[in-house]
Formats: structure tokens, sequence, C-alpha cells
């Protein structure tokens, strides 16, 4: 195991990463911006350096900074967290080149599978069902012939990146042309990749992801799905695991396909794909994510498995200790993803002048916040994570009422009623809900 590893991110997930490493006797690094001078991940870190600015192209993007800390303290790997260089094959080739170990899978296979229209081609021969679509389109011209051949809707959707950008719905293949030039644009601002293809847009459909974890030895296992459907502008809200709609004789299908996947790129570490399910029994790849999701909580509590642990004792070499008849599913998880924000999406900031936690059994908050910090402009929303375990899903629907009931931010808006509106939803309650439920839910206001 290392004796020391560097966190190249902030706010929860770098909290999470570094509350792993104390207990299996880790040394920590923290690195921070001019913002986060007083995070909580900075405190806690066993050290802890400054790299940068507040913009994050000066500090958690600033690759040669990382690495020159990395370097100078001994750090034998980097954990990249998720989002900034979490899945950037050129970062995790610089740490190779360096000596420090990339706590992810190979330079080589997050190219290859972050690169959407490449993995779409690796998804179909393996077998996987993908749905109907095109490879790269190279003008609007283009865009709107291959709508009319496909049928609308559709959605265009950048190669790169990630979190909801570079990406349009198209209803009217008039409007391909438009949709086009501008997710491209948008992914040319966000990835530095313009590159987009399209794919068949499926309505009413389910977005369902399977938890990977590989090892360097050719050991590939799945930790059950996860229900990730309540999403607003592409960004996911809530999860919950198991997934409620998905049938008993559909599981291993889908589990296989994951793994005919991971097996075919080589995969090492955790790692996520994800699929649209319809309602039909039919399943289809949409993309992988080779990093932690931040919903990995939910498959931490339904199978006992400690994913960061586990991510870095992979990285290190160690073999997986389970064969996958030995993984059990019981049980039911949700998390919610508190954000400060206004009931309207619009990104919160300011001073947290009370904070009150919930806890009790099986209730987990995960997040850097503390009384009397200030949540700056510069980042992601999302303050932390608040989850919940119980034996039934309606247990579990109770018991995270119960908690966002609990939860009391003061100084900046969050976005706890709307969760609490998405729980009590007819809808969601059935377990049968779809990617627009939020739509629905935010229409009835």
């Amino acid at each position: 195991m290392f004796q020391k590893i560097l966190i190249a991110n902030r706010g929860e997930i770098a909290v999470r990463v570094i509350r792993a490493c104390k207990e299996m006797g880790v040394q920590t690094v923290a690195v921070f911006s001019t913002a986060d001078r007083d995070a909580l991940h900075v405190a806690l870190a066993d050290e802890s350096y400054c790299i940068g600015g507040p913009r994050p192209q000066d500090s958690y993007l600033n690759q040669d900074a990382i690495l020159t800390v990395a370097v100078e303290t001994g750090a034998s790997a980097i954990h990249p967290g998720y989002g900034f260089l979490s899945e950037n094959p050129g970062f995790a080739r610089a740490c190779e080149e360096c000596g420090v170990v990339f706590v992810g899978p190979s330079p080589e296979v997050i190219e290859q599978m972050g690169n959407k229209d490449n993995a779409r081609r690796i998804a179909r021969e393996s077998g996987v069902p993908v749905t109907p679509g095109c490879d790269l389109l190279s003008s609007p011209e283009q865009a709107v012939r291959e709508a009319e051949r496909i049928g609308c809707p559709v959605l265009i959707k950048a190669r790169a990146g990630g979190g909801g950008r570079g990406i349009r719905r198209v209803d009217d293949p008039a409007e391909a042309g438009r949709a086009f030039t501008e997710a491209s644009s948008e992914a040319q601002a966000s990835f530095g990749d313009g590159n987009c293809y399209m794919e068949k847009f499926v309505e009413h459909a389910h977005h369902v992801e399977v938890q990977l974890l590989c090892d360097s030895h050719g050991d590939v296992l799945t930790l059950g799905e996860r229900e990730c459907s309540v999403q607003r502008r592409n960004q996911k809200l809530l999860e919950e695991s198991p997934c409620p709609c998905l049938p008993d004789d559909v599981r291993p299908a889908l589990y296989e396909s994951a793994r005919a996947m991971a097996r075919a790129v080589g995969y090492t570490g955790v790692g996520t794909i994800e699929f649209l399910y319809t309602d039909d029994g039919h399943y289809y790849f949409m993309e992988m994510n080779t990093r932690l999701q931040v919903e990995h909580p939910v498959t931490e509590f339904v199978t006992g498995i400690d994913l960061v642990k586990w991510q870095l004792r992979v990285a290190a070499g160690a073999r997986l200790p389970m064969r996958q008849d030995e993984v059990h599913v019981t049980g039911h998880a949700i998390e919610c993803r508190i954000n400060s924000e206004t009931r309207e999406g619009v990104p919160s900031c300011g001073k947290v002048t009370m904070l009150h936690v919930p806890d009790g059994p099986w209730v987990r908050f995960d997040s850097a916040m503390y009384e009397g910090m200030n949540v700056p402009p510069y980042y992601d929303s999302m303050l932390g994570k608040l989850i919940v375990y119980a034996q039934t899903r309606e247990e579990a629907i109770r018991k995270m009422r119960s908690a966002l009931g609990e939860l009391a931010i003061e100084g900046i808006s969050d976005n706890s009623e709307l969760q609490l509106d998405i729980l009590n939803d007819p809808e969601f309650l059935s377990g049968t809900y779809h990617t627009d439920l939020m739509g629905h839910i935010l229409g009835k206001r």
C-alpha cells in the first residue's frame, strides 16, 4: 500500500479520500486554491499546499503545480477524485512520467472510453446494445441529413467531457444544424474538443448505471446498479440502489454487458457503465465514467464495500478478495445531492452562518461544509450528499424525508426543499419514474 498520496481535488470528495486514507494508515497531501485556504480538506490532511488562484485553471487544473507538489513531498500516488483532472488522459500520462501512480485506469483506457464516439464502437464490438445513431458529424448540413435518417427526437452529443455540457436535443431535423453548431461550440469551450456525434433520443427511459471494480490481475466485479433518472439540466439530483423498476431477469444481462466492456479495454480500478433502460425490457449503452462517481455511497451501503479503499488498494496492485458470486446487494439506499442553489437552480454562495446535520443509524452526510465557512463562487455548487440506508425502499424514503427535514443550512440557499418535493411525488414513489421526472415536478409549480 502507498505510504503517502496527494489528493488532487477539493470539497467533499477530498475529505472522503482523506478519511479513507487515515483509516488505512496512509499519509495525505492536500492542494488548495487561495479561495480554499480555510477549507476542511486543507485542515484534515497531513500536509497542505497552496497551488494557485481561485479559478480552477490556476489551481485544481494546474497539472504542473500539482505534480511538483507530489514529487517534492514524496507522494507515491495521486487520487484525482471526480471532476477536474479525474478523466484527463494527459494528466494520467504525466503522473506516469513523474513516477507517481495515478489512482485510476491507464491513460490509454481513459482516452478510449472518454471518447464517447469510440466507446460506442467498443460497445458494439463487445456485443453490447447501443442506440441507433451515427459517428462524428462534420457539418451542420450532415447533422440535418442524419437527423432525417435516424428520426427525431435525437441527441447531438460531445464526444469528450461530461456534466451535461455539449448536448442538444433535436425534435425537428430542420433544427439539427443549429443544434450541432451550439453543441460543438459549447464542447470546444468546455473540453477543447468540439467533435460531436448523434444518437436516437430514447423517450421515457431510465438512466441506470452499473458499478465496476476491477483489479490489474484480470478480475472484474459488478457491484449492483443505481437508478439515476432524477436529473435537471442533465445533472443528477437523486440516486438510489437498487433500481426499483429493473426486473430480476434483466439484471444478469446488464451486468454481463458491463463486464464485457471492462474486459474489452482491460479496465482497472472503479468505473461505471451507464445505460438507458426502457419499459419494454431493452437497454442501451450510453457511456463509461472512468472514475469514482459522486453517487458511490449508495453502492457502499447496499454492498458493504468501501469503494475508495478498494480503489486505492487496486491502484497499489492488490487483488480483489472476492468472486462475483460473493457480492451481495441487500436493502435499499438513497442519496440526495445538497446543492447551494435557489429553488430555480441559480447557484448561491456566501457564508454558512448555521449548520445542523442529521444523524442516526444508517444516515450519512458526506460534505466539507462547516459552520462559518465561505462557499466560493468558482466551483461546483454541490455542498454535500445526504445518504440513507434501510431494509426496504419505502423505509429508505421515510428515512430520507426525516433526514432532509432535520438538515438546516443558513446563510446560503440550498435545494433540500426540492429534494422533499421529489420524495413526495407520486411518480417517484411508484418507482417507475423516467428521466423526464423533473420536468413533471417543476411543471407542477
